[in-house]
């Protein structure tokens, strides 16, 4: 009795949920190709949260703060400093809006457009 009150808890839970993960297979190999997991949801992040830009440090780039997906909600994550590297730019964390709701997309270093061939 209490193991079919569990299994109808959760298929509730899993039913009214709005977050759908992408399906996707974490092997060695795909890490190695930049394979990303990725989250789609249903709800859009509410209207970015307003913080005031440190100023600049000498061999860091600044990381704005979004919002994240935690416990079937959205979560605002503060800004923080990241070591820079050189010849690449930080590219924000960001939800983007496609077909089946709305997709994550983690910050990450990308090259500089000058150092592209």
């Amino acid at each position: 009795m209490m193991m079919r009150s569990l299994i109808t808890v959760l298929a509730a839970a899993a039913i009214s949920t709005s977050a759908v993960v992408a399906p996707a297979v974490f092997t060695p190999a795909s890490a190695q190709a930049g394979m990303r997991i990725g989250v789609t949801i249903g709800v859009p992040p509410p209207a970015p949260i307003y913080e005031p830009v440190p100023p600049p440090r000498p061999g860091f780039a600044w990381a704005p703060g979004y919002w994240r997906w935690e416990g079937g909600r959205h979560v605002w994550a503060p800004g923080y400093w990241v070591a820079a590297r050189r010849g690449y730019h930080w590219v924000p964390d960001r939800w983007v809006h496609v077909r089946r709701g709305w997709y994550y997309e983690r910050g990450h270093w990308d090259h500089d457009w000058d150092r592209r061939g």
